[in-house]
């Protein structure tokens, strides 16, 4: 089955960094592709041309921003050419330069959800934690705002195959599992890290059994959630089942620590993984001052990828 992903771009460093390891990744397989979005503010265009159609609000563009128009188009185009020059077949590729006059993260997400997109790509700007805080950037409002599109974050140079995925025995962290067993299907590299921390702060949640059996169906929940070993038997399933091999399937569990994301990013740092895959409950931005596992390992993790689920 074709996997859709969507990458938003644009001339810097970390863009750069995101499709160097979605080629890294992905060059390969090719049930992969890719649409290579740039956006450009409307702020340029002639008052009162919002409704029209993309082409003709390009007639409307002011000299300054057709040139950035222009700036947009060949930034695609060198994307698309590091794509072609690491075996990345043409027909795989798709792009567009996008127009807007809504904020760059509501129109990303927006054109992730029309898409259907598999996952959305964004490299991360290297804010300090205190930058992101008072200005936030478009990766920090695209966390917030979206939790129906899976999000991974480039963070730096990642070069390893090496997946980690934090497992806690709740659905949330099954999708983490089924989308990288989906994503993943029939990839000849990468390699899997089922990863369980036991910190001493570590908040204990109760989850109910519907929520499983609506996700992965009752019969499923009831012969895997139920063995003794289940807190790692139930996810290596899933990517047994997605036809990975048992040989590149670890597992862990450690105690060591007091907060699991600490010991998440530790463990990840040791291990060279290149990749955290998460699941994050829904809504945890608005009830949740102080945020969840997830979001911490975000803030947190540095030249690594992060996929959130």
């Amino acid at each position: 089955m074709e996997r859709k992903i969507l990458v938003a771009v644009e001339g810097s460093i970390y863009s750069h960094n995101s499709v160097r390891y979605l080629c890294r990744l992905f060059a390969d397989i090719e049930e992969v592709s890719f649409h290579l979005l740039s956006l450009l503010s409307c702020s340029g265009m002639t008052s009162g041309t919002e409704w029209l159609e993309q082409d003709a609000r390009i007639n409307t563009l002011r000299p300054e921003s057709r040139r950035k128009y222009s700036e947009c188009q060949g930034i695609i185009k060198k994307y698309k050419e590091i794509f072609r020059l690491s075996g990345v077949d043409e027909k795989r590729l798709s792009s567009s330069v996008h127009i807007t006059s809504a904020s760059l993260a509501m129109e990303i997400i927006h054109f992730a959800r029309q898409g259907l997109y598999d996952a959305l790509v964004i490299g991360r700007r290297g804010l300090s934690k205190v930058q992101e805080w008072i200005l936030g950037s478009v990766s920090q409002q695209i966390l917030e705002k979206c939790s129906d599109v899976p999000i991974w974050i480039v963070d730096g140079i990642v070069d390893s195959n090496k997946f980690f995925v934090p497992v806690d025995g709740t659905p949330f962290s099954l999708k983490a599992l089924d989308h990288i067993a989906f994503i993943l299907k029939d990839h000849p590299r990468a390699e899997i890290t089922l990863f369980n921390s036991q910190a001493f702060f570590k908040k204990n949640i109760e989850v109910d059994p519907q929520v499983c059996y609506d996700y992965m169906g009752k019969e499923w929940c009831e012969t895997h959630c139920s063995n003794p070993d289940t807190l790692f038997h139930a996810p290596k399933q899933m990517l047994l089942e997605a036809g990975f091999s048992e040989e590149r399937i670890h597992t862990l569990q450690t105690s060591k620590g007091l907060y699991p994301s600490r010991q998440i990013v530790r463990q990840a740092l040791m291990d060279g993984v290149g990749t955290i895959v998460m699941g994050r409950r829904e809504g945890l931005y608005k009830a949740d001052h102080y945020k969840g596992v997830s979001d911490r390992v975000v803030a947190m993790a540095v030249e690594t990828a992060i996929w959130i689920i």
